[in-house]
């Protein structure tokens, strides 16, 4: 069933199994299983279930999304909306009331402009090095090597920023 402005829709009764590939957008009330592929939108309304590896412009999922969404512009998993599965996306809104368990996959953060913006850039806490184990030998006691320093601490979790206060009484 298409609607004037050209959206197809897949009806609550209806069972999709396949690849399904478009240049439209979606709007999923029924079932659709294997793989989604669109050069537009796919809105997943709380009827619907997707059980598929899903290609997409857009992704707004109200109902139920098993697999793997990668989406070109945005994903969005309304109140309603239940996902399992990886979200691969510039952009992703997770509503609260929303249930998603996997991974999300932003893209790469370009760290030089982040520090030139309003908004403090991420970094990574730097890893040790792996050092090969060594053999057990016996040291002697003129043998001291000296202290390396510590490593820094690891970044803090965001909204659980460390201040210190100081407080002066008269």
């Amino acid at each position: 069933m298409a609607t004037p402005d050209g959206t197809t829709i897949i009806g609550e009764s209806i069972l999709i199994s396949g690849s399904l590939n478009g240049d439209e957008d979606l709007t999923v009330r029924g079932r659709v299983e294997g793989t989604l592929t669109l050069t537009r939108t796919l809105v997943v309304e709380p009827t619907g279930t997707v059980k598929a590896e899903v290609q997409v412009k857009n992704c707004v999922i109200a109902g139920v999304v098993v697999g793997n969404v990668t989406a070109s512009e945005s994903v969005e998993i309304t109140k309603e909306g239940r996902m399992v599965g990886d979200i691969s996306a510039p952009r992703v809104i997770i509503v609260d009331g929303a249930s998603f368990r996997g991974r999300i996959d932003m893209g790469e953060v370009d760290v030089e402009r982040a520090e030139r913006g309003s908004r403090p850039a991420l970094r990574a806490a730097p890893r040790p090095a792996l050092r090969p184990a060594a053999k057990a030998e016996p040291r002697k006691a003129e043998e001291k090597t000296p202290a390396k320093p510590s490593m820094p601490p690891a970044p803090v979790a965001m909204g659980a920023v460390k201040r210190k206060v100081i407080v002066k009484r008269k």
